[in-house]
């Protein structure tokens, strides 16, 4: 049974640690991430938005699994209750009119506009605004989707059950730590890895012949530092972008809504949870330097106040709104605009580098998931637990290689 290093216990490497635990002993699978404090990016700071079909078509059926995945999981262990899982009634809402200028939700991290454009063109029928909306006169809502295509999870919620359920499992767990080294056998191939705690001088070599990097923003750095003489890069990219979780005096209603608005220069996304709390986000930055680790990403507070302005103008409040918590993450982007989910070739890795074939060894990547990273994770672990262990996939990611 070939042992298994995942380096990233965000919602990608958790999820297929999760998976994987079905297929292998989970204590022949070993988690590590570099971050002090577990989900302290995009994993825990994430909006939570969930849909079933709004993907291009390298990644669409990997969209349908995820989203039916997220339901039977929540079905299942209670999900509602343990991480919020709710559907949600998808709005769009442009203040003073509908925009003019016709940009689409694919280009909407780079351009600003706002991800609700990949789904203007499916006949969206006009409907009630949630409650706690603030609408003026002359704006234009309509219901891109009532609660049958689109859901909403906590993220960090989500991502303590699936670590809950990976001890369980056996799944041994190491932070901070942080990849110092691979090693190869006498034949050249993949046989272990070096891990360092940065809590203290100690390090571990672990028996390893698979190895996964899911570090999300963080994983070009790493695949470059364990394989100098690699021929391929991994271009994956960042987006911070700051977020609001507020409370209303009258709380957020009882149906979920998730609404997109493009207001000013400022594409924002609000989503209701069902504890009441409205999360903001939208002021996003290609330029904010990346920290390492996670933790010390540090909010510009600019940022936050513009944050803040839009939850005065946009949410019904009779006081001052209750900030719940604020922070700043990272999404990791792509070019492409879809995620690398594969497995990589010996002569990618360079060096003289081998792995072993078959599900007995391999280096494998899956990042770049930019704001989607919630609603893939399952599919996204299920596929590659299964490309690990050299099964078919439950649907086709051949698309999605590097």
């Amino acid at each position: 049974m070939a042992t298994t290093v995942i380096l990233g216990s965000g919602i990608i490497g958790l999820s297929t640690a999760y998976y994987l635990s079905q297929h292998q002993p989970g204590s022949s699978i070993h988690l590590v991430d570099a971050s002090p404090e577990l989900f302290a990016s995009a994993s825990g700071y994430a909006g939570g938005f969930l849909a079933r079909d709004w993907f291009p078509p390298a990644a669409a059926d990997l969209g349908a699994l995820s989203y039916d995945e997220h339901r039977k999981l929540a079905e299942r262990e209670g999900g509602r209750e343990k991480w919020g899982y709710t559907r949600s009634v998808t709005v769009s809402y442009e203040p003073r009119g509908p925009r003019a200028d016709g940009k689409r939700g694919e280009d909407w991290l780079l351009e600003g506009t706002s991800r609700v454009g990949i789904v203007k063109d499916r006949g969206k029928k006009d409907g009630e605004a949630p409650g706690w909306l603030r609408r003026v006169d002359g704006d234009a809502l309509s219901v891109v989707d009532d609660g049958e295509g689109t859901a909403l999870v906590d993220p960090l919620k989500l991502c303590r059950f699936l670590l809950q359920r990976c001890k369980a499992a056996g799944v041994q767990v190491h932070h901070p730590a942080t990849a110092l080294s691979i090693g190869t056998d006498v034949r050249g191939e993949l046989a272990n890895v070096c891990i360092g705690y940065t809590d203290s001088s100690a390090e571990t070599e672990f028996p390893a012949t698979r190895l996964l990097l899911s570090a999300g923003v963080w994983t070009p750095q790493v695949f470059a530092s364990l394989f100098k003489g690699a021929t391929a890069a991994i271009p994956v990219g960042r987006l911070g972008g700051h977020s609001l979780v507020v409370r209303t005096p009258g709380g957020a209603g009882d149906v979920c809504h998730s609404v997109y608005c493009r207001l000013d220069a400022l594409s924002s996304e609000m989503y209701s949870r069902p504890s009441g709390v409205i999360y903001l986000a939208g002021v996003n930055s290609a330029a904010l330097p990346l920290p390492a680790p996670a933790t010390g990403a540090a909010p510009v507070e600019e940022s936050l106040e513009e944050l803040k302005r839009v939850a005065r103008r946009l949410i019904v409040s009779e006081g001052e709104l209750e900030v719940v918590r604020a922070g700043l993450c990272f999404r990791p982007t792509t070019d492409r605009g879809t995620p690398y989910i594969a497995r990589l070739t010996d002569e990618q890795l360079g060096g003289g580098v081998k792995t072993r074939e078959g599900e007995r060894g391999g280096v494998f990547v899956a990042a770049g998931h930019g704001p989607w990273g919630i609603t893939l994770c399952l599919g996204t672990g299920m596929a590659m637990a299964e490309m690990m262990c050299g099964k078919q996939t439950s649907v086709d990611v051949s698309g999605l290689g590097l």
